[in-house]
């Protein structure tokens, strides 16, 4: 029975989790394998979180988005790289759609509460705050003269210069970008003002062509540094990828403003850390060197 659940952990690993890291044992990723495990533990400590629901039946989300209003945001319970999520749903006919095709990913769906802010992702480990990064959707910044698809060329070949490829992804210009930039009134063809930044799908992921920028850890608050590191004794996990969305931003301190932790990642994809579009890029090596060395229990079964 090992030796199966070690086969069948390889092909998961190989189809949906290559690029990600691989320190915590066993019984910490069963732990906080789905979001509903994750906001448990959050609210068992105070930490601020989305309030939410685990649904089967769409009705259960309609009723969620009677009660609480909109924006809300759809996502499987267990899944990653943002796969399988809707945001933001701003009314009945979107929550319902979401409800439905959420189901694609996994039977047992999240719906929560949405909130428009800056969307993070902090690397935690062995007791220290390894990387910061602030994730963008895919977007481009007009100059008043180029269209949309002739700055979207102009931005993946910067892309493809800096040597971001392929853990980050050109943005396309296929059937989802046009009905979005649609939904703006706008089109591969339409011409933004200068320094107009044109949002083009809403998707805060790396596969629709998002990008990260690293932050420097000097720029972030000793009680925001505090509550990362309390997150990662809380699940006893050698790492962590945290997910936060922060209505002003990651250098003010949580406690002054509006923040809601997503879920936690106990086999974050790391590489996306190497890559930065913004801001500097950083040697981890060291960090990753000291988590080499821890030993794990059951690391190749799922």
């Amino acid at each position: 029975m090992k030796a199966l659940k070690k086969f069948i952990y390889a092909w998961i690993d190989k189809w949906f989790l290559h690029g990600c890291s691989s320190y915590n044992p066993l019984e910490v990723r069963r732990s906080c394998r789905s979001k509903e495990q994750a906001r448990a533990i959050f609210a068992a400590h105070g930490i601020p979180h989305a309030r939410g629901d685990i649904f089967f039946s769409p009705w259960r989300a309609w009723r969620f988005g009677k009660k609480h209003g909109f924006p809300l945001v759809i996502k499987p319970n267990v899944s990653g790289f943002s796969r399988g999520s809707h945001f933001p749903i701003n009314s009945f006919p979107e929550l319902w759609k979401a409800a439905l095709m959420v189901k694609i990913w996994w039977p047992w769906s999240v719906v929560e509460e949405y909130l428009q802010g800056r969307n993070y992702r902090i690397l935690v480990g062995n007791g220290e705050i390894i990387s910061v990064i602030r994730r963008y959707p895919p977007f481009v910044s007009g100059d008043g003269r180029s269209s949309i698809s002739q700055l979207i060329d102009r931005e993946n070949d910067i892309r493809e210069k800096m040597g971001l490829y392929p853990v980050i992804h050109p943005i396309p210009k296929n059937r989802t970008i046009r009905r979005y930039l649609g939904k703006q009134g706008l089109s591969l063809d339409s011409i933004p003002q200068q320094g107009q930044e044109v949002i083009l799908f809403n998707r805060i992921s790396l596969a629709p062509g998002g990008v990260v920028e690293t932050l420097s850890l000097e720029d972030i608050p000793a009680e925001n540094q505090a509550l990362f590191l309390h997150i990662l004794k809380l699940f006893r996990a050698n790492i962590l990828g945290i997910d936060v969305i922060m209505e002003e931003g990651i250098e003010k301190s949580w406690k002054e403003q509006r923040c809601i932790f997503l879920e936690v990642n106990s086999r974050p994809f790391t590489a996306m850390h190497d890559v930065p579009r913004y801001g500097p890029k950083q040697d981890l090596s060291e960090a990753f060197a000291r988590l080499d060395a821890l030993p794990v229990d059951d690391q190749d079964i799922f």
